[in-house]
């Protein structure tokens, strides 16, 4: 029986990048598959409906062309069902195609699904879910979910940038609050500026917030940041991009199965999408999610 696969294309994602590519990378994905059915979706719900029906029809494999916000929602879908999720990025972030070591150039990247398609190449990685939703990357509150809010309202510029000037406009307005962070191993309670509960390692378009995080040892890497002055956390902040941040004294790391945030009036934020506010508990599935390797 001959492989099935969809490709799913937000036109929206990477300023309508995805839209002027869908062609190019639909037509290598049929070198490599029996049958391809083209899901063109604006939004969520059009989405979900048209990756339903290639269900029906016995979907074999899910590849999406967009960002993370994409990958997002075909994680929803993809999540338990042994249908295999290929990645080709083409949004701002990218940052669980980055996980996955998915080429950031779409056309290597769809090369390399085809090529994984033939040779049969899947493995399984684990998800945080929080309530009945699925995350793939990192769950965040305080000042990093804020940032994101606010790069998400951003027009100009596009990529990483755009996170860089969220930081600095989001740096002058924050203030931290009474967090408590409670885990099957240990409870902390402290003034902070932001936690963050990683999967894998990478958001905001290539910041390592926690940098050891493995989507296959059944375990969340936690950084909180605690609370220290705002020239401070000018400090610690150039240190994302590098990883060094942990190196910090007012950084803790902690690793947990299971974990609960609350205490704080902060939203979060997870893959880039809201996830509503604190108290939220998120755990960590293993295995919860086949991809194409």
């Amino acid at each position: 029986m001959g492989v099935h696969a969809a490709l799913a294309v937000h036109p929206d994602s990477g300023r309508g990048a995805a839209a002027r590519i869908a062609g190019t990378v639909a037509d290598r994905l049929r070198a490599g598959v029996d049958r391809l059915d083209l899901l063109v979706a604006r939004d969520i719900e059009e989405s979900r409906a048209l990756m339903r029906e290639s269900h029906a029809e016995g979907l074999d494999v899910l590849v999406v062309l967009g960002g993370d916000g994409a990958a997002h929602q075909a994680v929803q879908f993809c999540a338990g069902t042994g249908v295999a999720l290929g990645l080709v990025p083409s949004g701002t972030g990218n940052d669980l195609a980055r996980a996955l070591g998915v080429a950031q150039e779409p056309l290597a990247a769809v090369d390399a699904v085809v090529a994984a398609i033939r040779e049969g190449r899947r493995r399984r990685i684990d998800l945080g879910r929080v309530a009945d939703t699925w995350f793939g990357t990192v769950l965040c509150s305080g000042f990093d979910a804020g940032v994101t809010e606010r790069a998400n309202r951003l027009r100009w510029p596009s990529g990483p940038r755009r996170y860089d000037l969220a930081v600095l406009a989001e740096l002058a307005a924050f203030r931290t609050a009474e967090i408590v962070v409670h885990t099957e191993h240990e409870r902390l309670e402290l003034a902070a500026v932001l936690v963050a509960v990683g999967n894998t390692p990478w958001y905001g378009g290539g910041i390592p917030i926690c940098p050891a995080a493995n989507p296959r040892d059944g375990l969340f890497d936690l950084t909180v940041v605690g609370g220290v002055r705002k020239r401070d956390l000018a400090r610690v902040l150039p240190r994302l991009r590098s990883g060094r941040h942990a190196e910090h004294p007012a950084v803790h790391t902690l690793r947990a199965r299971e974990v609960t945030l609350s205490g704080a009036d902060w939203p979060g934020y997870a893959d880039g999408e809201p996830f509503g506010g604190l108290p939220l508990t998120a755990r960590c599935v293993p295995d919860a999610l086949t991809v194409l390797s």
